[in-house]
């Protein structure tokens, strides 16, 4: 019967991990292009599109990928603690990485419930870029923790792509799209109130 539950836990977490890598292939990769496709549009077309809308749901998309990776990290550090090395990476040799890693990506977002903050194309822009390096110091001291304590070469998910060049490129369009898009829908959702006021 343990051995059932703890089955099911892992797959549990095998899934829930899984959506967290979707959410960073789909989106946390692409904010900083998205980010300043908005302010792009913004200062070419002057509040001719709902490019604050699509900033506050961005920011809300930020807010809730936050919530479910500090989730993810609590319910990992609670059950599976020497698959993690929480300890060892945030009081080691390498904690000054950890802690980057961790205010960066982790807490800065946070911020963004503060609407004054939230509503600052730049102020999110920050955000964005400080998520970027957060997500490239935790791949540091996932990487450089694990040889330094010797737990074993784990290059899982290290490269997005097999050339560099191609997955930036990929990224900004992917970013553009997703921006476009966006504003696409709140452009279409206006239109339909005002036709509505109408008739």
């Amino acid at each position: 019967m343990l051995g059932f539950i703890l089955t099911q836990n892992i797959e549990n977490m095998n899934s829930y991990k899984r959506v967290i890598e979707i959410i960073d292939a789909n989106l946390i990769h692409c904010l900083i292009p998205i980010i300043l496709t908005l302010i792009v549009i913004e200062f070419v077309f002057k509040k001719r599109f709902e490019t604050k809308k699509v900033l506050n749901l961005i920011c809300w998309l930020i807010i809730l990928y936050s919530i479910v990776t500090w989730t993810y990290s609590l319910i990992a550090m609670i059950f599976y603690p020497e698959e993690f090395a929480f300890i060892e990476r945030a009081t080691g040799p390498y904690s000054w990485a950890y802690w980057t890693m961790f205010l960066s990506a982790l807490i800065l977002p946070f911020t963004l419930f503060i609407k004054k903050l939230s509503s600052n194309f730049y102020y999110v822009l920050f955000v964005a870029i400080f998520m970027k390096i957060g997500f490239y110091f935790e791949r540091f001291v996932i990487i450089v923790t694990n040889y330094h304590r010797d737990y074993g070469t784990q290059r899982k998910n290290v490269e997005f792509t097999d050339s560099f060049s191609f997955g930036i490129l990929m990224i900004f369009i992917q970013g553009i799209i997703i921006a476009l898009t966006s504003l696409a829908i709140f452009e279409i959702i206006k239109k339909k109130k005002r036709q509505s006021k109408v008739l």
